[in-house]
């Protein structure tokens, strides 16, 4: 057997194991989901270590004598302090810090990437001189207010504020039902995957081309 052919046998094995959980909770299904946790944080672990660690943090110190870098590395080493009971609260120094600039960088991020562009894209004009424009315009102002309305609790939603949040709730029905439809189309075109790679690509690595 060549190499592309037990590589495909693996991954059609694999597959077929984890299809197997659909009849019920077996071992065969177990074997096949803790490899796949297992290679997934191996890869991650080296990952992590080839692009982040040695290139940000080991290479600078040791090629470069950046030595601020035994600041980080320090941080590092505490964060293995938790497994070792009696010292294991230094660790909360190093989470700490984490945990606050990610924290930052997280707000200043979601402001710049989501929100920022979010309101940019809702100054629309409602008269574009375009028919179709215009209501599609008006459709996506109007959702957005009501939507808005909804969640804003220093009032009571009586008379007008409430009939706009129940318009707005209707905009969330419809936004999140699109959500989840385009949820389901993105794990069938993975099941569609699945099946393609077990009924054509195993075949055809054996050369039996039955499907197309």
């Amino acid at each position: 057997m060549t190499v592309e052919q037990i590589g495909t046998t693996m991954a059609g094995l694999l597959t077929l194991a984890i299809f197997s959980f659909l009849y019920r909770d077996n071992p065969i299904y177990k074997v096949a989901e803790y490899l796949f946790v297992g290679l997934a944080a191996g890869y991650y672990l080296a990952l992590q270590f080839h692009q982040v660690f040695r290139p940000n943090l080991w290479d600078p110190l040791v090629l470069e004598q950046r030595w601020i870098n035994l600041v980080p590395l320090l941080l590092v080493a505490l964060l293995f302090t938790r497994l070792v009971g009696a010292v294991s609260w230094l660790s909360r120094w190093s989470m700490g810090l984490l945990i606050g600039a990610f924290s930052g960088l997280a707000v200043i991020g979601f402001a710049q990437g989501d929100l920022l562009p979010q309101i940019r894209s809702n100054l629309l004009p409602l008269w574009t001189g375009d028919l179709a424009g215009s209501i599609n315009n008006w459709i996506l102002v109007v959702g957005l207010v009501a939507s808005l309305v909804y969640f804003f609790f220093s009032i009571e939603h009586r008379g007008m504020p409430g009939a706009v949040a129940k318009v707005g709730i209707y905009f969330l029905m419809i936004s999140f039902g699109a959500s989840y439809g385009f949820t389901v189309m993105a794990r069938i075109s993975l099941l569609i995957g699945r099946f393609t790679a077990l009924f054509r690509d195993w075949p055809a690595a054996f050369g039996l081309h039955w499907m197309p």
